[in-house]
């Protein structure tokens, strides 16, 4: 089968079959924000985060990219179900330890709270919430597109919980965690959410 997205970077020698499957459970028609696109940014952005000298663990980092989204349907256990994926699909051929860790980090995007000494948490954290930096027409984009995933819901119930998401995350005392990210993105991102938040605030 013709590889539709050579360019993405993926870790291990062979496994094209697993990397096939992932790229078609990102292709699943009903997604609107975790698709290929989503995958290819992160990755993307681990590479300008390596480029800017952030270190980490390329080939564990990398397939907790894959494997982050690998399950996608808007239940609140997806992450839980990609990381029990990536511990039976890696199992046969990696390292049990690599197997470990990616299943660790894929665990730790339901809520972005790495450490501080987690030299791989922190990048795939800084990568996955990279999107809310982005200058507002794709920031537009993307929230557009995470509304079309819950289009089964109507708006109020939509909106509110929505809000809840960009509430907790402007709480956070950092939303990013390597060195170059919070120089870098932290301020727009903070800009973004808080634009979004004001759509939601009741008329005076």
């Amino acid at each position: 089968m013709e590889d539709d997205h050579p360019d993405l970077p993926w870790p291990l020698t062979g496994a094209e079959g697993l990397r096939a499957e992932l790229l078609a459970a990102y292709d699943e028609p009903s997604r609107g924000y975790h698709n290929v696109r989503h995958l290819s940014e992160v990755l993307t952005r681990l590479e300008e985060l390596a480029a800017q000298g952030t270190a980490f663990d390329r080939t564990e980092v990398l397939l907790a990219a894959w494997f982050h989204d690998a399950v996608y349907d808007g239940e609140r256990d997806a992450e839980e179900r990609s990381a029990s994926w990536a511990e039976e699909a890696l199992a046969d051929i990696t390292s049990a330890a690599t197997v470990a860790e990616v299943a660790r980090l894929v665990r730790l995007t339901e809520h972005h709270r790495p450490e501080a000494g987690d030299a791989n948490g922190c990048a795939l954290s800084d990568a996955d919430l990279a999107i809310l930096a982005t200058p507002p027409d794709r920031y537009a984009e993307y929230v557009a597109a995470v509304r079309r995933e819950y289009a089964h819901l109507p708006d109020e119930v939509f909106e509110a919980g929505r809000a809840e998401v960009l509430r907790a995350l402007a709480a956070k005392t950092h939303l990013f965690h390597t060195t170059y990210a919070a120089a870098t993105w932290e301020t727009s991102a903070r800009a973004n959410i808080a634009a979004e938040l004001e759509k939601f605030r009741p008329p005076a």
